[in-house]
Protein backbone atom coordinates (compact mmCIF):
# COMPACT_ATOMS: atom_id res chain seq x y z
CA UNK A 1 0.00 0.00 0.00
CA UNK A 2 1.34 3.39 -0.97
CA UNK A 3 -0.09 6.32 0.92
CA UNK A 4 -0.97 9.09 -1.52
CA UNK A 5 -0.87 12.83 -1.04
CA UNK A 6 -4.33 13.03 0.57
CA UNK A 7 -3.47 10.27 3.03
CA UNK A 8 -0.17 11.89 3.99
CA UNK A 9 -1.87 15.25 4.57
CA UNK A 10 -4.68 13.70 6.64
CA UNK A 11 -2.27 11.71 8.79
CA UNK A 12 0.05 14.71 9.21
CA UNK A 13 -2.77 16.97 10.37
CA UNK A 14 -4.03 14.21 12.68
CA UNK A 15 -0.54 13.73 14.16
CA UNK A 16 -0.10 17.48 14.65
CA UNK A 17 -3.50 17.74 16.33
CA UNK A 18 -2.69 14.86 18.68
CA UNK A 19 0.77 16.17 19.52
CA UNK A 20 -0.39 19.73 20.11
CA UNK A 21 -3.30 18.63 22.30
CA UNK A 22 -1.29 16.40 24.62
CA UNK A 23 1.84 18.55 24.85
CA UNK A 24 -0.21 21.71 25.48
CA UNK A 25 -2.28 19.94 28.17
CA UNK A 26 0.91 18.98 29.98
CA UNK A 27 2.54 22.40 29.58
CA UNK A 28 -0.58 24.25 30.74
CA UNK A 29 -0.90 21.98 33.78
CA UNK A 30 2.79 22.55 34.60
CA UNK A 31 2.49 26.32 34.13
CA UNK A 32 -0.67 26.62 36.23
CA UNK A 33 -0.04 24.06 38.98
CA UNK A 34 3.77 23.85 38.99
CA UNK A 35 5.98 21.15 37.50
CA UNK A 36 6.11 19.18 40.73
CA UNK A 37 2.32 18.82 40.69
CA UNK A 38 1.98 17.31 37.22
CA UNK A 39 2.63 13.81 35.99
CA UNK A 40 2.21 11.61 32.94
CA UNK A 41 -1.53 11.69 33.72
CA UNK A 42 -1.53 15.39 32.87
CA UNK A 43 -1.09 14.39 29.21
CA UNK A 44 -4.54 12.72 29.42
CA UNK A 45 -3.39 9.44 27.91
CA UNK A 46 -4.98 6.29 29.32
CA UNK A 47 -5.07 2.67 28.23
CA UNK A 48 -8.62 3.12 26.88
CA UNK A 49 -7.56 6.24 24.99
CA UNK A 50 -4.64 4.41 23.35
CA UNK A 51 -6.96 1.54 22.36
CA UNK A 52 -9.39 4.04 20.79
CA UNK A 53 -6.62 5.75 18.83
CA UNK A 54 -5.17 2.43 17.64
CA UNK A 55 -8.66 1.40 16.49
CA UNK A 56 -9.02 4.73 14.66
CA UNK A 57 -5.70 4.26 12.86
CA UNK A 58 -6.56 0.65 12.00
CA UNK A 59 -9.86 1.83 10.56
CA UNK A 60 -8.06 4.49 8.57
CA UNK A 61 -5.53 2.10 7.02
CA UNK A 62 -8.07 -0.66 6.33
CA UNK A 63 -10.43 1.78 4.65
CA UNK A 64 -7.70 3.47 2.63
CA UNK A 65 -6.69 0.03 1.30
CA UNK A 66 -10.20 -1.30 0.64
CA UNK A 67 -12.13 1.92 -0.10
CA UNK A 68 -9.60 4.63 -1.02
CA UNK A 69 -12.30 6.96 -2.40
CA UNK A 70 -13.80 7.11 1.10
CA UNK A 71 -10.79 9.16 2.20
CA UNK A 72 -10.87 11.63 -0.72
CA UNK A 73 -13.48 13.96 0.77
CA UNK A 74 -11.45 17.09 1.52
CA UNK A 75 -14.51 18.95 2.74
CA UNK A 76 -15.02 16.36 5.50
CA UNK A 77 -11.36 16.58 6.53
CA UNK A 78 -11.62 20.37 6.54
CA UNK A 79 -14.72 20.27 8.77
CA UNK A 80 -12.73 18.01 11.09
CA UNK A 81 -9.84 20.47 11.15
CA UNK A 82 -12.20 23.35 11.99
CA UNK A 83 -13.70 21.21 14.78
CA UNK A 84 -10.24 20.38 16.16
CA UNK A 85 -9.26 24.06 16.18
CA UNK A 86 -12.59 25.12 17.73
CA UNK A 87 -12.40 22.36 20.34
CA UNK A 88 -8.84 23.38 21.25
CA UNK A 89 -9.84 27.05 21.50
CA UNK A 90 -12.86 26.30 23.73
CA UNK A 91 -10.94 23.91 25.99
CA UNK A 92 -7.81 26.03 26.34
CA UNK A 93 -9.87 29.19 26.93
CA UNK A 94 -11.66 27.34 29.72
CA UNK A 95 -8.38 26.16 31.25
CA UNK A 96 -6.80 29.62 31.10
CA UNK A 97 -9.93 31.32 32.46
CA UNK A 98 -10.22 28.93 35.40
CA UNK A 99 -6.49 28.97 36.14
CA UNK A 100 -5.68 27.08 39.33
CA UNK A 101 -9.34 26.09 39.70
CA UNK A 102 -9.02 23.86 36.62
CA UNK A 103 -7.59 20.40 37.23
CA UNK A 104 -7.75 17.05 35.49
CA UNK A 105 -8.81 15.50 38.79
CA UNK A 106 -12.32 15.65 40.26
CA UNK A 107 -12.03 17.25 43.69
CA UNK A 108 -14.15 15.69 46.43
CA UNK A 109 -12.99 18.11 49.10
CA UNK A 110 -12.65 21.88 49.37
CA UNK A 111 -9.36 23.48 48.29
CA UNK A 112 -8.68 27.08 49.41
CA UNK A 113 -7.76 28.45 45.98
CA UNK A 114 -10.56 26.59 44.18
CA UNK A 115 -13.53 28.72 43.16
CA UNK A 116 -16.58 28.43 40.96
CA UNK A 117 -15.77 30.39 37.78
CA UNK A 118 -18.67 32.37 36.32
CA UNK A 119 -16.89 34.82 33.99
CA UNK A 120 -15.24 34.56 30.58
CA UNK A 121 -16.20 31.48 28.60
CA UNK A 122 -17.86 30.09 31.74
CA UNK A 123 -20.59 32.73 31.31
CA UNK A 124 -21.68 30.81 28.21
CA UNK A 125 -21.03 27.18 29.17
CA UNK A 126 -20.52 25.35 32.43
CA UNK A 127 -17.91 22.86 31.17
CA UNK A 128 -15.77 24.34 28.36
CA UNK A 129 -13.04 21.76 28.98
CA UNK A 130 -15.43 18.88 28.36
CA UNK A 131 -17.19 20.64 25.49
CA UNK A 132 -13.88 21.44 23.80
CA UNK A 133 -12.60 17.89 24.15
CA UNK A 134 -15.87 16.48 22.81
CA UNK A 135 -15.66 18.66 19.68
CA UNK A 136 -11.91 18.01 19.32
CA UNK A 137 -12.28 14.21 19.58
CA UNK A 138 -14.97 14.03 16.90
CA UNK A 139 -12.94 16.40 14.72
CA UNK A 140 -9.86 14.18 14.84
CA UNK A 141 -11.87 11.37 13.29
CA UNK A 142 -13.43 13.59 10.64
CA UNK A 143 -9.92 14.70 9.62
CA UNK A 144 -9.25 11.04 8.83
CA UNK A 145 -12.70 10.54 7.23
CA UNK A 146 -13.28 7.65 9.65
CA UNK A 147 -17.05 7.00 9.72
CA UNK A 148 -16.97 4.21 12.32
CA UNK A 149 -14.56 5.96 14.68
CA UNK A 150 -16.40 9.27 14.34
CA UNK A 151 -19.61 7.67 15.60
CA UNK A 152 -17.68 5.66 18.20
CA UNK A 153 -15.76 8.64 19.56
CA UNK A 154 -18.95 10.72 19.81
CA UNK A 155 -20.77 7.91 21.65
CA UNK A 156 -17.91 7.12 24.04
CA UNK A 157 -17.08 10.74 24.91
CA UNK A 158 -20.78 11.57 25.36
CA UNK A 159 -21.17 8.61 27.71
CA UNK A 160 -17.98 9.47 29.61
CA UNK A 161 -18.96 13.10 30.16
CA UNK A 162 -22.60 12.29 30.95
CA UNK A 163 -21.40 10.17 33.87
CA UNK A 164 -18.53 12.47 34.88
CA UNK A 165 -20.29 15.86 34.86
CA UNK A 166 -23.03 15.13 37.45
CA UNK A 167 -20.44 13.85 39.95
CA UNK A 168 -18.57 17.13 40.58
CA UNK A 169 -21.86 19.06 40.59
CA UNK A 170 -23.22 16.73 43.29
CA UNK A 171 -20.04 17.20 45.33
CA UNK A 172 -19.91 20.99 44.84
CA UNK A 173 -23.48 21.63 45.89
CA UNK A 174 -23.92 19.12 48.69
Amino acid sequence: MELGYVGRVQLSIFALAMTFFHVSEYLLAAAIHGRSNVSWNSCLISKQYIIAMVFALLEYFIEICLFPKLKDHWWISNIGLVMVLAGEAIRKTGILTAGRSFTHIIRVYYVDHHELITWGIYRFMRHPGYCGFFIWAAGTQLILCNPISTVGFIAVTWRFFSTRIPYPLDVQFS
